[in-house]
């Protein structure tokens, strides 16, 4: 009888520390889900708040398809966008092929010794170093030592340089998040180690290098201190050449040297004028920007979910 109470007794101090247990996740749980809610209510107010603000500019195509002006109601972010997309164009090329083929080594071709500690300590620190460091260290490679002035090319490979980190540091995360079973499987009909990592591995973790890319470029398109740093233009009234022609061989190069501006200047200079329509102009613009970080992470959410469909009912 001592026996038989002595578990019952144990079962439910069992009991107990389960359900204690369980309140305390679905408290967490709870605080935890407020706290987001709070943050994206914040976000909503501010981003409604600059909607109508701006709204007024918003609302006119004038707005997207004409240059600044010193003028408020003339002025338009033409420039800017076309300056931004060059810029992201220059930005991807230079830095995802080569963030991905560093991720790819690092966690699967790499020697696990003190170098490679080193390489990844490195390569996380340097994904926490503020931006405008970075911009520090183009003006003094890329426009000074290299000589490409205050460029396009300058601009995308500085920024390019701001999000390898990044984006090694997110493919890594990828790779890891596939399981062993998988390299095993692959291993065990024969495929080779290169086989297992390009036909394998990084197919089934695609879907997370892809939001590592989208992050790491969202961060490039809004950020202000680089580009400020290596003398980026605040008013700028021309296009830079076209990377198209009609004649062979149908791409141009000269804009890679051409000077440009960016949404985050061009908002930064409409604030820092007195009148109240330049004001008008900022907000405009900073919904811009923020419609363009939502796009780029809703396109990245949405491939992810296609691609892990798609591996699924493979």
């Amino acid at each position: 009888m001592n026996t038989e109470a002595s578990t019952l007794k144990d079962l439910d101090a069992v009991r107990s520390m389960i359900k204690r247990h369980k309140l305390n996740d679905y408290l967490f749980g709870a605080v935890g889900l407020s706290f987001i809610m709070l943050i994206l209510l914040t976000l909503l107010v501010l981003f409604i708040d600059l909607i109508m603000d701006g709204y007024p500019k918003l609302m006119s195509w004038d707005f997207f398809s004409s240059f600044p002006s010193r003028r408020a109601a003339n002025a338009g972010l033409l420039s800017a966008l076309v300056g931004s997309a060059l810029v992201m164009i220059i930005t991807f090329v230079s830095a995802v092929p080569m963030g991905v083929a560093a991720a790819i080594y690092l966690e699967e071709y790499a020697k696990k010794n003190w170098l490679s500690e080193v390489i990844e300590v490195n390569v996380t620190n340097l994904a926490a170093v503020p931006s405008i460091i970075y911009g520090l260290l183009a003006l003094g490679l890329f426009v000074y030592i290299l000589d490409f002035g205050t460029s396009i090319l300058t601009a995308g490979l500085t920024l390019g340089l701001l999000i390898l980190p990044v984006v090694i540091v997110a493919t890594r995360e990828a790779i890891r998040g596939i399981p062993v079973a998988i390299r095993e499987a692959a291993y065990a009909v024969g495929a080779t180690k290169w086989q297992v990592v390009s036909q394998h591995v990084v197919r089934y973790a695609t879907g997370g290098i892809l939001t590592g890319v989208i992050i790491g470029m969202a961060r490039a398109i809004g950020e202000t201190a680089p580009v400020i740093t290596i003398g980026a233009l605040t008013f700028i009234a021309f296009l830079p050449p076209s990377p198209v022609t009609t004649s062979a061989p149908f791409l141009n190069f000269d804009w890679l040297w051409s000077g440009f501006t960016v949404l985050p200047i061009q908002m930064f200079s409409w604030l820092s004028r007195p009148g109240a329509d330049f004001h008008v102009n900022a907000a405009a613009a900073g919904a811009v920007i923020i419609v363009v970080t939502l796009l780029m992470n809703g396109i990245a959410i949405k491939m992810r979910y296609n691609i892990r469909k798609k591996i699924k009912w493979q």
